[in-house]
């Protein structure tokens, strides 16, 4: 980048791009060096095994050539220093020469002088050509040289492997050039064969690569060799799984989706009607019991008349609680800054419990000092409103436990009774309940409905506390009935 863009920020954590790892050797390459390295092994084991035997059998070869012409010279000698007339020293260097070459040996003769009087000719079998020293060196058999007396003569006898070990290093040469080129076809087709036999598996990759896109319909052919065809199951199944798990959570996803709808949707009409019975119903009672009040105040020479006035207006204020306790139940949770979801919960068990005295309350609660969502703290309410309903109009109960528990980021509502249970053939309040398994639904919650050994029923809800809160509900009209 030139000084007129600018430069990148030097926070390798800001601007520079991750750093990909070096690429390593595709499984063809390292399958072909494994094979042609054990190959390359056993080539070289096995020509070790050759060499230590060739150099044994060379030992025994210089050995036997060397005892015979050992004995052949000492015979000779041994005439020479005899004084015998048949072995003179010109006779013995004559008959040297016409010997000429011993086999794998280099003879020489001296005299008392040092003189060299005779040397043996070299060998003619490829001449010129020697192994080189090390190896000369290596399979050199050892056997020592022999140094006879012939009178004025000193023969030396020395042993010269030369030759076999230009033969020997002449077939090693030869081997180990036929070995590399085999070893080189061994890779080289091992390549190939590898290379076709694991070309199955870019269909294995592209699969992959189809079903990291979403496409979960993609399979791979269970014909084949053995193990492709396992492979080819076992993807097949995992791609089932994938597409029965995202099918699952769409689904899951649209029932949320619905019962968020048909949530906020009862709300709405909640609201709308405790905005009727305030604003409409609350009105005209109110006028009922002023007007009755009025008559009271006014027929107090008819006493039938005052009579009749006075049991109206009785009616129209009970009448009046009775929409305070709707308007209590329709409207949600009060929002101010200081109430939590155990207040809120709190007061209606309060107003509850002096509705139903003949049922005995028991409560814990503890979600917390702090507030939670909104969209908790109306479920959590409705659940214990519908369940204490519930219990009213069906469980024939004298005794009521709610519970209210908040662990890490879990809340749990428990409502207990002990009445008569759940009869799932009545359909008892059955709108109630799948009011409760929609709300919590669209929570991402769970919902258990149970009968105890001990009898009675118990509602046990849980809600995560970590999903996001739902928009707030429109609020409630308040204010006294006028």
């Amino acid at each position: 980048m030139n000084a007129a863009a600018g430069t990148l920020p030097s926070d390798p954590k800001a601007g520079d791009t991750p750093r990909r790892p070096a690429k390593s050797p595709s499984l063809r390459l390292r399958v072909s060096l494994v094979l042609t390295a054990l190959a390359a092994a056993f080539v070289i084991a096995g020509a070790g095994l050759w060499v230590r035997d060739a150099r044994t059998a060379i030992a025994e070869e210089i050995t036997a050539a060397h005892r015979v012409a050992a004995q052949w010279l000492a015979v000779s000698a041994q005439g020479t220093a005899s004084g015998d007339p048949a072995w003179t020293e010109t006779r013995l260097l004559a008959h040297l020469n016409a010997v000429g070459r011993i086999r794998a040996h280099q003879l020489e003769a001296r005299d008392d002088a040092g003189h060299l009087r005779y040397v043996s000719p070299p060998s003619a079998y490829k001449a010129g050509r020697d192994a080189p020293a090390w190896f000369t060196r290596w399979m050199d058999p050892g056997i020592p040289a022999m140094t006879l007396h012939a009178g004025s003569l000193t023969l030396h006898l020395q042993p010269d492997p030369s030759r076999a070990l230009v033969d020997l290093w002449d077939d090693l040469s030869a081997a180990m050039t036929r070995a590399l080129l085999a070893l080189a076809g061994l890779f080289i087709g091992s390549w190939f064969a590898i290379h076709h036999a694991l070309r199955p598996l870019e269909n294995v990759m592209a699969a992959l690569d189809r079903t990291g896109q979403g496409n979960f319909d993609t399979r791979l052919p269970t014909d084949g060799p053995a193990e492709l065809a396992r492979l080819g199951d076992a993807f097949n199944g995992m791609a089932r799984r994938l597409s029965e798990a995202v099918s699952e959570n769409v689904r899951l996803s649209h029932e949320q989706a619905v019962a968020r709808a048909v949530t906020e949707r009862l709300e709405a009409d909640r609201l709308a009607i405790a905005r009727d019975l305030h604003d409409e119903l609350g009105q005209s009672i109110t006028a009922v019991a002023a007007l009755a009040g009025a008559i009271v105040q006014r027929s107090t020479d008819t006493p039938q008349i005052r009579q009749s006035a006075e049991v109206i207006r009785d009616v129209a204020s009970r009448m009046q609680g009775d929409v305070r306790a709707l308007l209590s139940r329709l409207r949600p949770p009060g929002r101010g800054p200081r109430e939590t979801l155990d207040d809120a919960l709190r007061s209606y068990l309060a107003s509850w419990s002096d509705r139903h005295g003949d049922i005995e309350l028991s409560t814990e609660l503890f979600a917390g000092p702090q507030p939670l969502p909104d969209d908790i703290t109306l479920a959590t309410l409705r659940i214990v409103q519908e369940s204490c309903t519930n219990i009213v109009r069906h469980a024939l109960a004298s005794r009521v436990r709610v519970r209210l528990l908040r662990e890490g980021d879990t809340l749990t509502i428990e409502v207990c009774d002990n009445g008569r249970g759940i009869v799932p053939a009545t359909g008892q309040a059955g709108f109630g309940l799948a009011g409760m398994r929609e709300r919590v639904v669209s929570l991402a919650g769970s919902l258990d409905i149970s009968s105890p050994p001990g009898g009675g029923t118990r509602i046990r809800a849980r809600l995560p506390l970590t999903r996001p809160a739902l928009a707030d509900s429109d609020p409630t009209p308040e204010g006294p009935l006028s």
